[in-house]
């Protein structure tokens, strides 16, 4: 009886040539990845990338079946510029990419925000692609509608995520605005609207273009992160985030400011049953068909961040989606690796 063929999958984050040089698959915070990989008879093998390096990572891709990838939009100053070519080459040539750099620009960025507002999850969502479009539409609904979110495409950690609230003025003042940046350690800072719309131009550059959303009333409450295999849900956490929220008067660094631990659940969590089968019956497939793309071509593992809405008249909370993960999804509940080394057997089987 012929033996199985053995699967091999690089796992690939950023990192410098000392990491490459002593990655294991046990010395890292994918370990458990690894592990289950290993468990259903795969070989896993580091990839550590830095552009420095690029070409030597090409020729170890090339030499897998697959691989999983996790590396920011925006790390200390570095972009996914050189990498997303890189991998889109990779596959081109036979290994799987998970994610793959054109599913990203169709999932990862916050345009997804815009394009599906349509679907359950969606609000008064707006997108501008342009410096013109920016300054002629964006003071008129900051005053008509209450605080906004200005969001820009690509990013992570916070960057480029600001509350914006119009501060009422005198007649023939310039008009004046509270901004808040999502990063933490921020602070509250007002100034004029076009000063702040200035701030805002290199986004058009980086991204394309910036999407304005209302702010959510219900932030408090906490952010649900949504994980998905595919398509089906692996997990949630629940957080009580801090970002766009003013700092308490003992200060941005005060324990008070600090957002509080991610809760990991597993899918069947009861609070969230409504949300997972809105997620696996009804947006997942909408979002797949409105962008485009295959099932098969899904991330192995993505998250959907989700704010509460408002309640219905019955009590039920309502979600509103602010942002999906495809980069670089991690932390995972305990449960998704096992998940993800089903996912990438499968995802090879298929392939042969």
């Amino acid at each position: 009886m012929p033996r199985k063929k053995t699967f091999k999958v690089a796992i690939l984050w950023r990192g410098d040539a000392e990491a490459r040089q002593a990655a294991t698959p046990q010395n890292n915070r994918f370990y458990r990845i690894f592990e289950e990989l290993a468990a259903v008879g795969i070989d896993a093998e580091p990839a550590v990338y830095d552009e420095a390096f690029a070409e030597e990572v090409r020729e170890q891709l090339l030499s897998a079946d697959g691989v999983l990838v996790w590396v920011d939009p925006i790390h200390q100053g570095k972009t996914r510029a050189i990498l997303d070519p890189l991998l889109r080459d990779v596959a081109s040539r036979g290994p799987w990419v998970s994610a793959h750099p054109d599913v990203i620009l169709k999932m990862g960025v916050k345009e997804v925000l815009y394009r599906t507002k349509h679907l359950g999850w969606g609000c008064d969502t707006h997108l501008y692609r342009t410096t013109a479009e920016f300054g002629a539409e964006f003071s008129r609904r900051l005053q008509s509608s209450g605080p906004r979110v200005i969001k820009q495409n690509r990013g992570n950690g916070g960057q480029g995520v600001w509350k914006v609230e119009h501060i009422a003025t005198h007649t023939g003042a310039a008009e004046t605005v509270r901004v808040l940046h999502a990063q933490r350690a921020s602070i509250p800072e007002d100034l004029p609207l076009q000063e702040f719309m200035a701030r805002c131009e290199p986004y058009f550059a980086w991204g394309g273009t910036i999407i304005d959303q209302p702010f959510q009333p219900r932030l408090p409450d906490g952010m649900i992160r949504c994980y998905m295999g595919t398509d089906k849900v692996v997990g949630f956490g629940h957080q009580l985030i801090k970002a766009l929220i003013p700092p308490p008067p003992e200060g941005p660094d005060s324990p008070a400011a600090q957002p509080g631990p991610r809760i990991m659940h597993g899918a069947a969590a009861a609070p969230f049953q409504a949300l997972r089968a809105k997620m696996e019956t009804e947006w997942t497939p909408q979002m797949i068909e409105v962008l485009g793309i295959d099932r098969q071509s899904l991330p192995i593992i993505w998250d959907a961040d989700f704010l509460y809405g408002p309640q219905t008249a019955s009590g039920e909370d309502s979600y509103v989606l602010c942002e999906i993960n495809v980069s670089s999804c991690f932390a995972i509940p305990d449960q998704a690796p096992a998940g993800i080394a089903r996912l990438a057997l499968n995802r090879m089987g298929m392939q042969e």
